[in-house]
């Protein structure tokens, strides 16, 4: 497992994302491979929403990235990204609608949603919100 948190700004999301590539790189997902891209993306989204959307002004928000066994399959990679906004929530899985074509924002859980095996949004033990993506990890 690993966990640290980050300034909820745009600088302390572009850290997360490049602390999680490294760490996939730790467990054996190089950069650059399929599962590094696929987990690079989701968590810089996610981390941009936390720090956009879940911004409460002195608080940080926290990534959690866990490799979970799997029975039938290899494993799932588990992302989880923590703020202390509870009265903003995203739109539950399966209601996204896709923005316009000329807009600029509201692609960001539309991409999650697209490479995630599955997200949903949690409630947070004392204060907030944890939105949650899993990934099937390939077989070696």
């Amino acid at each position: 497992m690993f966990t640290q948190r980050f300034s909820a700004t745009r600088r302390g999301a572009r850290l997360a994302r490049y602390l999680a590539v490294q760490q996939l790189d730790v467990w054996g997902f190089p950069y650059g491979g399929e599962v590094s891209d696929t987990a690079a993306v989701i968590v810089g989204e996610l981390a941009a929403n936390a720090a956009t959307h879940g911004r409460v002004a002195g608080r940080d928000f926290e990534l959690r990235l866990l490799k979970l066994p799997g029975s039938a399959r290899p494993g799932t990679l588990r992302i989880e990204v923590a703020d202390t906004r509870t009265e903003r929530r995203p739109p539950a899985p399966g209601t996204l609608v896709p923005p316009a074509p000329d807009a600029e924002t509201g692609r960001g859980l539309v991409l999650v949603a697209a490479l995630a095996t599955c997200w949903t949004v949690l409630d947070r033990p004392a204060v907030g919100k944890i939105v949650r993506a899993d990934l099937d990890l390939p077989g070696r």
